[in-house]
This record gives C-alpha cells, structure tokens and sequence, in this order.
C-alpha cells in the first residue's frame, strides 16, 4: 500500500511547518509510503514556499500545487486529490486538528473492504479535546440536524477533516464535484452514497485550533453555508448514476 495525504492551505505560512514536521516524524515510523501535498489556495503569504522547502525523503516525498486567485477550501481538496497518485487517499487540515496516528483507525476500515472511511468526532470513542466557542457548536448541531433532513446522510459529523479514500473512489467523485466552499464534504458524501461506495465512521482525537482561516462569524456568512447545501441536489440533477 501507498498513501497520499492531501493539505490544502489558505495563508497557512505559520502553522505548515508544525504540521509537515508532525505528519513526517509519524510516517517516517509506518511501513508504508507516502507523498505529502500540500495545495495553496491562492495564499498570498509564504505558505507555498514554507511548504517547497521541506525535503522529500525515501520514504515521504513532499510537494506543493500553488495557484490564484483563491477559490474556496472545496476547490483546493478537489486539487489536492485528483492529483494524488497513490492507492489510498487522506486529505486533513492544515493546522493538525486531528493527529494523524488517528489515521490508523481509518486505513483498518479500508483493509475490511470500505471504499471511504470517515473520522468523526461525534460517535462513540471520539475525544474533543478542546471545543469551539458555544455560538459555534450550536449552529453546526442546527446546521447538522437540517443536513440529515434534507441530504439524507445519517452521519453526526461531516464536517470534520479527516477523510480517506480509495484513489478510485476518490478519482470519480472529486472529478464530479461542484462546490467550491468548505460544503464540499456533504456534497462528495451525498455523490458516494448515490453512486453506491461502501462508507465507514471512525472516532478521532480532535481539539479546536484558534484562528480558523474559514469563518463564518456573521449571519450572511451562516445564511451562504446553507444555501450552498441546499444546492447540491440541484448541481447534480443530472450527474447520479
């Protein structure tokens, strides 16, 4: 087996490099190999060149995609994996949310046969280590509930950025998504499951990490999240095999 883990960063110049040096002390220690891709999302700091400069070794090759303008967290995911060349696929956020030992747990489900598998920190064994501010919680559990409604999709945590793949799983439903925006993860999982891919949940360790670059601290930015998803039924009126 060989892994590609997927970074997509907006202006992420100070924390890549705890977060390379993190994902590399870890993968230097498993038995497989990996590639690191970092994709910058029209940052306008020194998040590409930070990224460039960390060497590739035997074991992890590290490599950046740059472009501009920016075009949304959705945008740079759906790079990031399309480019991936490996059999399995991860992509995780750029500022370490999720240790990446948690990812263990997730290869395990692959290796039973599941096509996807994805981390969650709302089901039995999750352990959130540091939460988001109140106002924060209580609209992603609002914004969960009308999700389940009007998707469809029976899981408590779709926001959470830890996701595997299998690379041929990945190929057909990123190649097909729509949205750009940080919706993109109920879109791919709405694609996966009409389009029959076998999905699992697994728990991981999560903490909130301060100074999010995605906010959405004002109710037109809250009022956009939903009309997205509301959305994506309709971009694919014509796409579900």
């Amino acid at each position: 087996m060989n892994l590609s883990i997927v970074i997509p960063a907006y202006n992420e110049a100070d924390r890549i490099v705890v977060t390379l040096e993190s994902s590399i002390a870890y993968l230097e220690t498993v038995s497989y190999e990996t590639e690191l891709i970092v994709v910058s999302d029209g940052s306008t700091d020194d998040t590409c060149k930070v990224a460039s400069g960390f060497p590739s070794s035997g074991k992890v090759s590290v490599r950046t995609i740059e472009y501009h303008p920016n075009r949304g967290k959705g945008y740079a995911v759906k790079t990031g994996m399309l480019a991936a060349q490996s059999d399995i696929v991860l992509f995780m956020d750029a500022d370490y949310a999720v240790p990446l030992q948690e990812i263990e747990k997730g290869l395990d489900l692959l290796r039973q046969g599941f096509d996807i598998a994805i981390g969650s920190r709302a089901i039995e064994g999750a352990r959130v280590e540091k939460h988001q501010n109140l106002p924060r919680e209580i609209a992603a559990w609002v914004y969960t509930r009308i999700q389940q409604l009007y998707l469809g999709l029976p899981y408590p945590d779709t926001q959470c950025g830890f996701k595997l793949f299998r690379n041929h799983a990945a190929q057909d439903l990123f190649a097909r998504q729509r949205l750009n925006s940080v919706i993109f993860d109920p879109e791919i999982l709405w694609l996966a499951r009409r389009s029959g891919y076998r999905i699992a949940e697994f728990p991981v360790v999560w903490r909130h990490v301060e100074n999010s670059r995605i906010q959405y601290d004002n109710i037109r930015k809250s009022i956009f999240v939903f009309q997205e998803m509301l959305r994506i039924p309709r971009v694919h009126r014509t796409d579900i095999r």
